[in-house]
């Protein structure tokens, strides 16, 4: 619900804030979000070309069809990358560690997917990967086809850490001198262990709403989150952020 507030001065509006210390022209990021490139033949690039464009931050997806290298050569901003926890944990290192080489100023490890949701759109429509550039050299990136969708053959049902806990946070942190940031939180428990572990930043999210059934929306987890955080986060500088994706 918005609740307004009449007569206040509106002759002059500023919707800047900050996130992590930067500052940008209003509270809306560019969630990560992958394989731009079916949308646009510049993908990833021409995104990132728009968020500077708005003074805003983009969160590159590890699945994004442009490399980390070449979305951050595209233009002069500041950039988030999000990752998952593989099994192969030298994937994640090679990753998070090439973001910030490239002077990517935050990592958001999305943590709500230890298995994949079974997406039966992509099922239906027998959704096949394009070529992930981030993963040459690292593990094989060749498009294959079969009876419904490919993603599950490359992801969270044979390559993710299933048994990624909170313990797991520490050997991100080792890897990394980048701030990092949790996607996925809906509770107001996680949010607490999120903050006792010492994360920056909260991004609540469901996922999108096609990770698992009869989860919330993810602003109205936020009247349950917010208080919390703000409690209990100033200690240790935590942010909290809203992503419906």
């Amino acid at each position: 619900m918005i609740r307004p507030r009449i007569l206040v001065d509106i002759s002059r509006i500023d919707l800047s804030t900050t996130v992590l210390g930067y500052k940008i022209s209003a509270p809306i990021l560019i969630a990560p979000s992958a394989k731009h490139k079916w949308a646009h033949p510049e993908g990833e690039v021409a995104t990132a070309r728009a968020a500077a464009a708005c003074d805003t931050i983009m969160i590159l997806s590890y699945r994004s069809t442009c490399t980390i290298e070449e979305v951050a050569s595209s233009c002069n901003a500041v950039r988030f990358f999000q990752c998952y926890v593989y099994k192969r944990r030298d994937i994640s290192a090679n990753l998070v560690q090439r973001a910030e080489r490239c002077g990517y100023k935050a990592i958001v490890l999305t943590v709500d997917s230890p298995r994949l949701g079974r997406r039966e759109k992509d099922i239906k429509n027998k959704m096949v990967n394009p070529q992930l550039k981030n993963f040459e050299g690292l593990v094989s990136t060749q498009v294959s086809t079969d009876d419904g969708s490919n993603i599950e053959a490359f992801d969270a049902n044979t390559a993710f850490d299933a048994s990624l806990s909170w313990k797991d946070i520490g050997w991100l942190r080792s890897i990394t001198n980048l701030p990092v940031l949790l996607k996925g939180v809906l509770t107001h428990e996680d949010a607490i262990k999120a903050v006792e572990v010492g994360v920056d930043g909260i991004v609540v999210s469901n996922h999108g709403a096609r990770q698992l059934d009869y989860v919330p929306p993810s602003i109205s987890v936020l009247e349950e989150v917010k208080p919390l955080i703000l409690a209990v986060g100033p200690a240790c500088s935590s942010q909290l952020l809203d992503f419906s994706t």
